[in-house]
């Protein structure tokens, strides 16, 4: 069964419990203190109002009296420390001792917060390196499934949402209900009846925020979601601002935009209402307490002389002094039920089990001596998929040259996905030296490969850390080195600050072909005994090309490599090609070979060279 979100919670917050015993130590200190400066401040008023000597007797009686009810001996030992020889300094006493009580009180609300901050944001930033680091472990299939703005969000907004409540409710929920506790105690110690009156309208202000509360978390849960197509919508169009200018389809973009902002602000507006509600209710309550209290006290001190005036204000002080936490919390409820919409959301990725996964006894491989086979792989996306792959089997024999080729759709690319267990095949085996890459560790697996796709991935940082990228301790020879190898230090050179230059975001400030010239500068650095080459010059200028060609040929010698290509002069001097077509293979050989059958081979090589 699903453990609830907020028990969830709860655990991650147990982790800092010295923390959390220290803050409600102090919690319970400066309650103690509250209550008491309000006690001492209706005994400030009585002193004023009062006559002195009234007073006196009155302490005087109680002193010799054996059997006092808990009120009076509280007002006893608080007379004790306040009468003085005169009224003058009586109220010289209260004064000094309530500025030491309010004093003390605010310093223990300081140290019950610095404690409490640094709970929620030390766990604010747990849970978002907790959630960063699990993205880490999913699989790519995952990704394909989830939209990017949509993760960006979680990532970000939902654990805001998360923080935003902690911060409100760590502050409150470890005060208020012992701040109610005390204040209500002190309610029945002064007169019970009059307490009873009070209580029996907070059940009914208790369900109405029950209520307010479960309908603002669904609505909360919906305004993340919303949040985050928003994003998704965003990101995209930031990705795809050339496109979207080429097209001139700015005013249907706009309108997407603005249309789902429309959604968004009527889910906001709606929520608002509900919380909106809540101060309202609160002060309908206050006041209906208020009056009913106001009436039946004020009777029984003016009537039936049944209740003192001083307890009647102390009573007053305190009820009204208890509304405000019970009021506070009635909006922590609200707060605590938009984290855990967010929370929810949040919970669902940390809950998403990777697809691909190291196996309890997986072996390390750092090189292969024999080959790789593909032994009768099968390959789809899914039980509603189109199979990709259908009984494909071949060897890439070490240090040979493996191409494949085929027509778009035809499987190439997902050839290339299996080898680094990017996806898992669905039937049949990927094998290196005869061991299944299933039983290899995923991170010694991929550290063996190098990979030059078609589509660059540069980070907005340095020349320097993107051919390094993976491989920090790179000295700068090496780097220089991998750069002339790739062709890439004489456009490096002349960027303003070359090695050191920031190529901008996905290396917008980059050419294309330099920026593939890079990647391949980083392939080098890596020196993968195993590369593969995705379509690396198929977006690319004939210029371009041929730079990228003579970069990728130096990144080839003495390597094993498997080359997917269109360009059908790229893998002219491959030692076998594997020619594809609807994720079968149909044609195997040297090109002299295939060139003189008439298949698939050679009718695509004369498609291209007419």
């Amino acid at each position: 069964m699903k453990t609830p979100v907020y028990k969830r919670l709860a655990k991650l917050v147990l982790r800092y419990w010295p923390y959390l015993l220290a803050s409600s130590a102090a919690a319970l200190i400066f309650v103690i203190l509250n209550v008491l400066s309000i006690w001492l401040t209706a005994s400030l008023i009585n002193n004023i109002l009062t006559d002195f000597d009234s007073i006196s007797r009155e302490q005087l009686s109680w002193a010799q009296t054996d059997q006092l009810t808990l009120n009076e001996r509280l007002k006893y030992i608080a007379n004790q420390l306040i009468l003085q020889d005169s009224q003058l300094a009586s109220l010289r006493q209260l004064c000094l001792i309530i500025f030491g009580v309010f004093l003390f009180k605010n310093i223990f609300l300081y140290i019950k917060n610095v404690l409490v901050s640094y709970v929620q944001f030390s766990l604010i930033v747990r849970i978002r390196n907790k959630l960063y680091r699990h993205i880490h472990t999913l699989s790519m299939s995952y990704f394909n499934r989830k939209k990017s703005g949509e993760l960006a969000s979680v990532m970000m907004n939902d654990v805001n949402v998360m923080q935003n409540a902690f911060t409100t409710t760590f502050q409150k929920i470890l005060v208020e209900p012992i701040n109610i506790l005390f204040f209500g105690v002190s309610l029945f110690i002064i007169d019970w009846k009059l307490s009873l009156v009070a209580l029996m309208t907070l059940p009914l202000a208790g369900f109405l925020y029950i209520s307010i509360g479960v309908s603002i978390r669904r609505k909360s849960k919906r305004i993340q979601e919303k949040i985050a197509s928003i994003m998704h919508i965003l990101t995209e169009v930031l990705y795809s601002i050339r496109v979207i200018k080429a097209f001139a389809t700015k005013r249907y973009e706009i309108k997407k935009f603005e249309s789902e902002g429309k959604r968004y602000f009527r889910l906001l507006f709606r929520r608002a209402k509900l919380k909106n509600l809540a101060t309202p209710i609160n002060e309908i309550i206050g006041v209906i307490i208020g009056v009913v209290l106001l009436w039946y006290g004020g009777m029984q001190v003016i009537q039936t002389e049944t209740l003192t005036s001083e307890d009647f204000l102390r009573f007053i002080l305190m009820l009204f002094a208890m509304l405000a936490p019970i009021k506070t919390l009635g909006t922590v409820n609200i707060t605590i039920q938009n984290s855990l919409a967010a929370a929810d959301r949040v919970f669902i990725i940390l809950d998403s089990n990777p697809e691909i996964n190291d196996k309890p006894n997986a072996k390390e491989i750092k090189s292969f001596s024999e080959e790789i086979r593909f032994d009768s792989v099968s390959f789809d996306y899914g039980k509603d998929s189109v199979p990709v792959l259908k009984n494909v089997s071949f060897s890439i024999p070490k240090g040979s040259v493996v191409a494949l080729v085929g027509a778009s759709g035809s499987g190439k690319s997902t050839v290339a996905d299996l080898i680094p267990r990017f996806y898992d095949t669905t039937s049949g085996s990927v094998k290196i030296d005869g061991e299944d890459i299933r039983e290899i560790k995923l991170e010694s697996l991929r550290r063996m490969m190098g990979i030059v796709s078609q589509e660059v991935v540069l980070f907005n940082d340095t020349v320097r850390y993107n051919i390094s990228y993976g491989q920090p301790e790179t000295k700068d020879n090496d780097i220089i080195f991998a750069a002339k190898s790739a062709n890439a230090m004489e456009f490096i050179d002349s960027l303003p600050e070359g090695l050191d230059t920031v190529i901008g975001e996905r290396g917008v400030k980059l050419s294309g072909g330099q920026k593939q010239r890079l990647s391949i500068a980083r392939a080098i650095i890596k020196n993968p005994p195993l590369l593969i080459l995705d379509e690396a010059t198929s977006s690319l200028d004939s210029e371009s090309e041929k730079l990228v060609q003579h970069a990728i040929d130096q990144l080839m010698k003495d390597r094993t490599v498997l080359v997917i290509a269109h360009r059908l002069s790229t893998v002219k001097n491959a030692d076998d090609i594997v020619v594809l077509e609807k994720g079968e293979i149909i044609e195997r050989g040297t090109h002299n070979t295939l060139i003189q059958e008439d298949g698939l081979y050679r009718h695509l090589y004369n498609i291209q060279f007419n």
